[in-house]
């Protein structure tokens, strides 16, 4: 081989190298990308998790009106968030409109975020979140489910 053959071949190890290099780090971005996907999935379902939590501790506060049924329903797009306000001191059934005017606005921050919450007359009680997990657009909404005795 003659000098000026082989002058050539380094420049073709450097364009190999370069585009094994180009490949793995568009796998390391896509593992990026899924990661941040899986992270706020988990991020999603912690909130719901607190939203529900939050729920029952809104009903145990106020077990008459809970028991009661002042808390029952279900809280979607189209439920009508209510305006009632009540001065110093608020009956059970104004406290439980509040709480729920509350809790049903801090669902709405959520994705799609609606609930639904069923109190028997013995206290037990189940309360859903539910929200839409971006993560697999083919299971539609995610749900939460807290069953608990007040």
């Amino acid at each position: 081989m003659t000098k000026r053959q082989v002058a050539g071949f380094s420049l073709l190890e450097v364009l190999v190298t370069v585009l094994v290099l180009s490949i793995g780090l568009l796998g390391l971005a896509g593992l990026q990308a899924s990661s941040l996907r899986n992270n706020h999935s988990a991020f999603l379902r912690s909130q719901a998790v607190i939203k529900a939590y939050e729920g029952i501790d809104r009903m145990r506060a106020n077990r008459a009106a809970a028991v009661a049924g002042s808390y029952n329903g279900t809280f979607d797009a189209d439920y009508t968030v209510s305006d009632q306000t009540c001065s110093s001191v608020c009956s059970n059934a104004q406290m439980a409109a509040s709480d729920l005017r509350e809790w049903v606005t801090a669902l709405r921050r959520l994705p799609s975020g609606q609930g639904q919450i069923a109190v028997t007359n013995a206290g037990l009680t189940t309360v859903l979140v539910s929200w839409d997990d971006d993560r697999n657009p083919d299971t539609g909404l995610q749900t939460f489910r807290l069953d608990t005795l007040l």
